[in-house]
């Protein structure tokens, strides 16, 4: 549970510097979700990638990033936010040079994994930094700017790692996407060494809950495994019975942190959050539509390489309609939508997105293929996502109590990562399914039917969620 963290009355000297670190952290950390979303016949031809090691490849950063991002808040409270930082950015770093010089795709898995986890550490200090060097003038500008960065981070990942791929600098090609990460971590390094103020550890963070990590990061394991392995083996009974398991671990993890409440001694996260059936139906509605989203995206630029014969540079421009729909669908929820219509902005989301997953299925069986058929629909789809991204973390919060909020902003940012890791898994995994017989489109119709399913479930759990945030009932 983060403490809170006061703003000084007077700006720090170096606070630009910091905050240049910060970002540059903090952009790979999200950057790297989608690196490899384009990088799938190069790590087939290079390292034998099967169908399956590349879902792990992928969706392993993320789900190791999502099964420790709480823990990694909880560390910045108890040893400092500057200590968390330099040893994320030097594990980050490592990390990334573990996966560029990988020789086989078991080790590369591991290496993102382990990526996963520093990237897990890395991103809860970012706007705890903010916070402490930053006067209540300036903090307004440096969250000016940090949001739409982080945004186009979150979306840019099959962009920026086709391009690189694709100018193949040094002859590296994939390696150099995950590799150029080490200079950049290394030099964000130097500088938060020399300009991050230190912060001794808060006064009443004594302790860090490791069952509670341990056993949501086991829990998170055993929900994403056989959406991979599972569906490749032909979904046996050990897959079913490990999303059973995941289902009870997740259980017992609100149950244990509760009996921490009660014992007073300090949780991960608040319990009282899941009394909340606005908070829990917010959860809900994450998980399903983030797990449409991120999986569609790589099911995406995976049809255009193994389906339609594209290279990794072309798929990753092919994402460009997306990613720029995704833009004018934030700008319209944030600049007036959101504080106009409330939560009704996630239902237009989510009809909007419905209305371009059909629009991309009628398109495709039309004769023949054309991208150009399929970008009008793609725009539509980042509209609606767009929409849905700006809006849901502020308007799950303000369904929680504002002593709540930092300990609920935690969860979410977790849930969304292992919602991605899951989408990843599942949406691919129906994919690679038809690849398998040939039929790359039909692969690609049936991963669209279930971002479909996924949205319309998202578009009925929206409905719990309060109309009014506390920014917008204020207004």
């Amino acid at each position: 549970m983060p403490h809170a963290i006061a703003i000084p009355l007077a700006p720090y000297r170096h606070r630009w510097l910091v905050f240049a670190a910060m970002l540059a952290g903090e952009v790979m950390d999200v950057l790297d979700m989608g690196i490899l979303h384009v990088a799938g016949p190069a790590l087939e031809h290079e390292l034998g990638a099967t169908p399956a090691q590349l879902q792990w490849a992928v969706g392993g950063y993320a789900l190791a990033m999502g099964a420790c991002l709480i823990v990694g808040g909880r560390l910045g409270d108890v040893y400092g936010r500057r200590r968390m930082f330099l040893t994320a950015l030097a594990g980050f770093a490592l990390t990334s040079l573990l996966c560029a010089l990988a020789p086989t795709m078991h080790l590369l898995i591991v290496a993102r994994l382990l990526q996963g986890v520093a990237g897990a550490l890395l991103l809860p200090q970012g706007f705890a930094l903010l916070r402490a060097v930053f006067g209540p003038d300036e903090l307004g500008k440096a969250l000016a700017i940090f949001g739409p960065v982080m945004g186009l981070a979150a979306i840019a990942g099959p962009v920026v790692g086709g391009g690189i791929i694709a100018a193949d600098y040094f002859g590296l090609g994939w390696r150099f996407a995950l590799g150029v990460n080490t200079p950049v971590a290394l030099a964000a390094l130097l500088v938060a060494w020399r300009c991050v103020p230190r912060d001794p550890p808060q006064a009443l963070a004594g302790e860090v809950d490791l069952s509670g990590a341990a056993l949501i990061a086991i829990s998170c394991g055993l929900l994403v495994a056989p959406l991979i392995q599972g569906q490749e083996a032909g979904w046996p009974l050990w897959a079913w019975a490990s999303l059973g398991l995941a289902g009870a671990g997740f259980t017992s993890f609100v149950r244990q942190q509760r009996r921490r409440v009660h014992s007073g001694r300090v949780p991960l996260v608040e319990p009282g959050l899941f009394a909340k059936p606005a908070f829990s139906a917010g959860i809900l509605g994450m998980g399903l539509f983030f797990s449409a989203f991120i999986g569609m995206q790589l099911v995406f630029t995976l049809f255009l390489q193994l389906g339609q014969g594209y290279g990794a540079g072309e798929a990753g421009l092919a994402a460009l309609p997306l990613t720029g729909g995704c833009f004018i669908g934030s700008g319209l929820a944030g600049g007036f939508l959101l504080e106009r219509i409330g939560a009704r902005v996630l239902q237009l989301g989510a009809v909007l997105q419905i209305a371009a997953v059909a629009w991309l299925w009628r398109a495709l069986d039309s004769t023949g293929f054309s991208l150009t058929a399929l970008a009008p629909a793609l725009v539509l789809l980042g509209v609606g996502g767009g929409m849905v991204i700006a809006s849901l973390i502020t308007i799950i919060i303000s369904a929680v109590d504002e002593r709540e909020a930092g300990s609920g902003s935690g969860l979410l940012a977790a849930v969304q990562a292992i919602s991605s890791a899951a989408g990843i898994a599942l949406l691919s995994g129906l994919f690679f399914g038809r690849l398998a017989a040939g039929d790359p489109a039909g692969g690609y119709r049936l991963a669209l039917a279930a971002q479909a399913l996924l949205l319309i479930l998202f578009l009925l759990v929206s409905f719990a969620l309060p109309v009014r945030s506390r920014a917008t009932a204020t207004a």
